[in-house]
């Protein structure tokens, strides 16, 4: 065991550097010295007290850092490796990171922070089936990050589906891909993936019959449901979710996504803060997300 510096946060509106004793590595485990910690919106979230707080264990999940250690059983990364972590806490100095819950990226640059790619991808890859054919309508709700990720990686595996993007962020970004968003849904769709925070597609107007729910957000504030439309129907509601088995497969493609659109992913990246000197300006901006604010990440020195 060890003791490290960690960023955590008891849901008081603040994180604060503490101490915490990392356990040693098991036969299946790496260590990792944090290199590179994206700042989620469920961080933020956790933070505000809206939900949680985790474990110490627990904090700080978008992670990339360099392999100081390997247990006995570890094979495909050798100390000195850069990893894609999606195990936790990232937020401290050195961390543990399970066997299946990292991948090896080339280099410490931002984009191959790979777990928030990874979510993307895994809107669409964990029920591929759906987006099987050539008749189905699908609406992207949310215009941000994960939105952009899920509609690359639907148009990689059929390009051929129509897709609806609304939302008003990242134009520029929805630019390169020709696409444009749209400011309100077009009539009904066989999927809608929402990844907006209010229950505005809970009532399933925008739904066909039969048809498929990716809820893929939190709704802010809770919302009060009948189910009414959405039985009658007959939807599907989909959860997506990085505890899901087959996460490290997205993991996996999120590497290979990184390498042909780095120069794109490059542009959600918008800020880099320093571990000793800045932490707690990332997690302020983060907070306030003040106009070109996208995606922000702690580098470790």
């Amino acid at each position: 065991m060890r003791t490290v510096r960690l960023l955590a946060t008891k849901g008081q509106g603040h994180f604060e550097e503490m101490e915490w004793t990392k356990p040693d590595i098991g036969a299946r485990e790496i260590e990792v010295k944090a290199v590179l910690t994206g700042i989620c919106r469920s961080d933020i979230d956790m933070m505000r007290g809206e939900f949680g707080p985790l474990p110490l264990s627990m904090q700080g999940h978008e992670g990339l850092g360099q392999v100081t250690a390997v247990g006995d059983k570890i094979t495909d990364v050798q100390v000195g490796d850069y990893v894609a972590t999606r195990g936790e806490p990232a937020f401290a100095d050195y961390y543990n990171v399970r066997q299946g819950e990292y991948v090896a990226v080339p280099t410490d640059s931002p984009e191959f922070i790979l777990e928030p790619l990874a979510c993307g991808i895994n809107i669409v890859k964990q029920e591929l089936d759906l987006f099987n054919g050539m008749d189905k309508d699908i609406l992207i709700r949310g215009s941000g990050f994960l939105a952009w990720v899920a509609y690359k990686t639907i148009r990689q595996y059929n390009p051929g589906l129509h897709i609806d993007v609304v939302g008003r962020s990242n134009t520029l970004i929805w630019a390169d891909d020709s696409v444009e968003l749209k400011s309100k849904p077009e009539g009904e769709y066989d999927i809608v993936i929402d990844l907006k925070e209010d229950g505005a597609m809970l009532d399933g107007n925008q739904i066909k019959a039969g048809g498929t729910l990716i809820l893929a957000s939190v709704k802010k504030p809770a919302v009060t449901l009948t189910f009414e439309n959405l039985l009658w129907k007959a939807v599907r509601i989909v959860m997506p979710s990085p505890r899901h088995k087959n996460f490290e497969a997205s993991m996996t493609s999120a590497g290979h996504f990184a390498l042909y659109n780095s120069e794109t992913l490059q542009k959600f990246w918008t800020r880099e803060y320093d571990r000793d000197t800045e932490w707690q300006q990332a997690f302020a901006d983060g907070t306030s997300r003040n106009q070109g604010y996208s995606r922000g990440y702690i580098r470790w020195r």
